[in-house]
C-alpha cells in the first residue's frame, strides 16, 4: 500500500488543518521521472519528506501525527499507539477528523475517520474511540489528472462504520477488513522514541561496509541474541576482541554517532526491502554532515531505494535542504497561535533558489529566531556576573529590567 495524502482537521495544538502530501505537488519533468518512485499513471512519490523549523515550532508533533495515522491504518488500536499523546488535549466529545488517501492494486481509497474522547463516569478513565468512519474506493485507471486524484464525489462507499456492529473494537479502524483482504499494510519503522535515548535498538550481524563508513577503526561488530544473556562481540583493528553481555555496555566503546548510525542505517536497509516509511526526529543529532546527506541521498537513489521507501524526518539543519532539487518534499513548520505546516512549493515557486539561504535569511517568514529575542538574550548573557558568598560558593546574578 502507498500513502498519497493525509489531511487532519481539529487536531489539538494546531492552528489550522494539517495537509501532508506524499506525492509530488509540482510538475514532474522528464528528467525527474528517473529519480522519483512511480506509483501509477502520472503520479510519483517523494521518497523524502523533510520538516524544518526553529526550536519549539512543532516538528516532533508533526512526525507523531504521521506516525499515529500510519499505525491507525495498520489496524493498531488507537489507545495502544505510542504517539496517541498528540490527542491528550482533546476535550470530551470534541472531534478530530483524519482523511487518508492511499493506493493499492490499481485502486485509490479515501478513508474518513472521526475520533473522539470518552471519559468513564465511574473511574474517570479516558479513552479514544472512533465515532464515525467511511471508506471509498475508485479505479485508478479512471483518474486522468492529478486534480481529480482526491475527488471522490459520485464514488461508491465500500465500508461504513456501523456502531451497532459488536465485532469491531471501538478504537480499531475499519481498515482491518481491507488489510486482511489484501494481505497488506503500511510498513513503518518509527524511531521517535530513540530521539533522546541513543542506544542500539537493532541487534544482529552488521555489514562491514556500514561499520567502516561510520568508524573505520572497527574490524567487526556482531550480536547473537539467541543466547541469554546476549553475546555481543566487538573488535577494533590491532586490539583484542571485546565481549559484552548487554547492549547498554556498547556506549562505553562506540561513539554516539556510530550507535545512531547503526540504528538509522539498519532501519533504512529494512525500509528499502519493505518499501515502507522510516520516521526520524532531529536527523542530524549525533551525526556529521556527510552521514546525514548520505542517508538522504540513498533514499533518493532509485538503484538503492528500489521499492520506494520514504524517509520522513525533522531537522534544524537548513543546509540539508539544498540536497533536494524539488521544493514539494519540504515542509516549513511554524508555531504562531498554534502549529501549522506549509509546503515549500507554495512559498518558494522556483526550484533553483538556494533553499538554505532562503531559510536562514528570514525570507521564509518565521524560520529564524526573532531578532529582538536574540538581542534580549544577548543583553542578559552579557550582564551575568559571578559573586562568592560567605561559604565560598559561587553564585551568578544579572540585572533584569
Amino acid at each position: 500500500m502507498r500513502l498519497l495524502k493525509i489531511n487532519i482537521k481539529n487536531m489539538p495544538r494546531f492552528r489550522e488543518d494539517i495537509d501532508i502530501d506524499f506525492i509530488t505537488k509540482q510538475r514532474v519533468a522528464e528528467d525527474d521521472k528517473e529519480k522519483l518512485f512511480h506509483i501509477f499513471s502520472n503520479i510519483y512519490a517523494n521518497q523524502v519528506l523533510s520538516f524544518i523549523g526553529i526550536n519549539a515550532s512543532g516538528k516532533t508533533t508533526i512526525l507523531k501525527v504521521i506516525s499515529f495515522v500510519i499505525n491507525m491504518l495498520n489496524n493498531e488500536a488507537l489507545n495502544s499507539i505510542k504517539s496517541k499523546e498528540i490527542l491528550n488535549d482533546l476535550a470530551e466529545k470534541e472531534k478530530v477528523k483524519i482523511t487518508s488517501f492511499f493506493y493499492n492494486e490499481n485502486c485509490i481509497y479515501k478513508l474518513e475517520t472521526v475520533i473522539t474522547k470518552e471519559i468513564n463516569p465511574v473511574d474517570k478513565e479516558e479513552k479514544l474511540v472512533i465515532s464515525e468512519e467511511t471508506l471509498w474506493e475508485k479505479d485508478a485507471g479512471k483518474v486522468k489528472t492529478k486534480k481529480s486524484l482526491f475527488d471522490f464525489e459520485n464514488t461508491d462507499i465500500i465500508i461504513e462504520r456501523n456502531q451497532k456492529e459488536q465485532f469491531l473494537l471501538s478504537d480499531v479502524s475499519v481498515m482491518i477488513a481491507i488489510n486482511k483482504e489484501k494481505q497488506s499494510n503500511f510498513p513503518i519503522r518509527d524511531m521517535l522514541k530513540w530521539t533522546n535515548h541513543n542506544m542500539l535498538n537493532i541487534l544482529g550481524i552488521f555489514p562491514k561496509e556500514l561499520l567502516t563508513f561510520l568508524d573505520p577503526s572497527i574490524e567487526y561488530f556482531k550480536c547473537n541474541t539467541e543466547k541469554k544473556p546476549a553475546d555481543i562481540r566487538l573488535k577494533f583493528y590491532a586490539s583484542d576482541e571485546i565481549i559484552l553481555n548487554s547492549p547498554l555496555e556498547i556506549e562505553k566503546y562506540l561513539s554516539s554517532g556510530t550507535i545512531k548510525g547503526i540504528n538509522v542505517f539498519m532501519n533504512a536497509l529494512l525500509c528499502f526491502i519493505e518499501g515502507g516509511y522510516l520516521i526520524v526526529d532531529e536527523l542530524e543529532n549525533h551525526f556529521n554532515e556527510e552521514i546525514v546527506t548520505t542517508l538522504v541521498r540513498f533514499f533518493m537513489n532509485p538503484s538503492v531505494n528500489k521499492n520506494g521507501a520514504t524517509l520522513v524526518y525533522s531537522t534544524h539543519y537548513s543546509e540539508l535542504l539544498d540536497e533536494f532539487e524539488r521544493n514539494d518534499c519540504i515542509y516549513i513548520i511554524r508555531n504562531r497561535g498554534g502549529i501549522y505546516a506549509e509546503n515549500l512549493s507554495l512559498i518558494l515557486k522556483r526550484n533553483d533558489i538556494k533553499k538554505s539561504e532562503a531559510y536562514e535569511s528570514g525570507y521564509l517568514e518565521g524560520t529564524v529566531p526573532v531578532y529582538e529575542s536574540y538581542l534580549a538574550l544577548k543583553k542578559v548573557l552579557s550582564s551575568v556576573k559571578l559573586q562568592g558568598d560567605d561559604n565560598g560558593k559561587i553564585k551568578y546574578f544579572y540585572q533584569s529590567e
